[in-house]
């Protein structure tokens, strides 16, 4: 068993890296990760890692292919440089969404990548509330998917009172259904139909939500498109108020505009992608950090206990 543990981090969520580093009272490894001036990325680790335990922390957030790259890049470098297992902490699994063929002649990105992170050397992967659960499956080598649940269902219980979750696709049920039975709240569902991507149409409510507080859950919110088109379904149904949780803050094109003119009340997202600038001065946003989760399952990974010990 390595005896010896280091986190690295890339440029998509330092602050994320070193707040894990706190929890585990480490210091953060060295690494410079830099760019040609043909947009090539470089990499260069900063200290001995022979035969060590090495974490990297990077999730594939937008620039999501700079991300990726530099990921890819990081672990080719540690497993040339004699790392004795490296595992890939990926709060945020970008291009998750393409699980499978829905279309002819469409890739399945999503097993392309975990092709692409086993090629380089990649040993293990943590990560954190995928898209789709088999995506756990495209890979040959262990994967410990971790869930914000935990977190979310304290605030939600912490904060709001006569709720109803509500799913705001036919996709989301089960998750919404969990968390709808560990809150002892009523369950509904969004009945939509997605033209193209990015852009959706609710068309009715399942369920009771009049007079209650409605929670939307999903897994990552991109353009928001979804989440306001079912949050003015829900108010026109006789909702008393709309919240929004997410774990995954995409918060891509129109999101933020799209936000602030919604009639949803507050937006819980936890820090897997940091906030962009425009992100941060929207005061519907409540950011939830995951740090200490995460540091918790790396620190049961490196001395071979039990993971599941995190999961709801």
């Amino acid at each position: 068993m390595p005896n010896i543990m280091k986190i690295f981090s890339g440029n998509a969520n330092p602050a994320m890296a070193q707040a894990i580093c706190e929890y585990l009272d480490l210091p953060l490894s060295a690494a410079e990760v830099k760019k040609f001036s043909d947009g090539e990325i470089s990499v260069e680790i900063g200290e001995n890692v022979r035969g060590t335990d090495v974490f990297v922390v990077q999730p594939t957030s937008p620039p999501v292919n700079d991300h990726l790259m530099e990921l890819i890049i990081m672990v080719d470098a540690l497993r040339r440089a004699s790392a004795r297992r490296i595992t890939a902490v990926i709060p945020y699994y970008g291009y998750a969404r393409q699980d499978r063929k829905v279309r002819p002649r469409v890739p399945i990105t999503a097993k392309a990548v975990a092709e692409m992170l086993m090629a380089v050397g990649t040993r293990r992967v943590l990560c954190m509330d995928l898209h789709a659960g088999q995506i756990q499956g495209f890979f040959n080598i262990p994967v410990d998917h971790l869930y914000a649940a935990p977190i979310l269902l304290k605030y939600i219980r912490e904060t709001f009172d006569d709720v109803v979750m509500v799913s705001p696709d036919a996709g989301g049920v089960e998750r919404t259904r969990a968390f709808a039975k560990r809150l002892n709240a009523g369950l509904a569902i969004i009945d939509k139909r997605r033209e193209r991507a990015n852009e959706c149409e609710a068309m009715h409510v399942i369920g009771d939500v009049k007079g209650k507080t409605a929670i939307l859950l999903d897994d990552m919110v991109d353009t928001a498109g979804t989440l306001c088109g079912a949050a003015a379904k829900l108010t026109e149904m006789g909702a008393r108020e709309v919240h929004a949780c997410c774990s995954h803050a995409v918060l891509s094109g129109p999101a933020i505009d799209r936000l602030e003119k919604s009639c949803i009340k507050s937006l819980v997202v936890t820090d897997s992608i940091p906030l962009r600038d425009n992100a941060k001065d929207c005061k519907k946003i409540t950011v939830l950090t995951v740090a200490e989760l995460l540091g918790e399952a790396i620190r049961r990974i490196h001395n071979e206990d039990s993971v599941s010990y995190l999961f709801v």
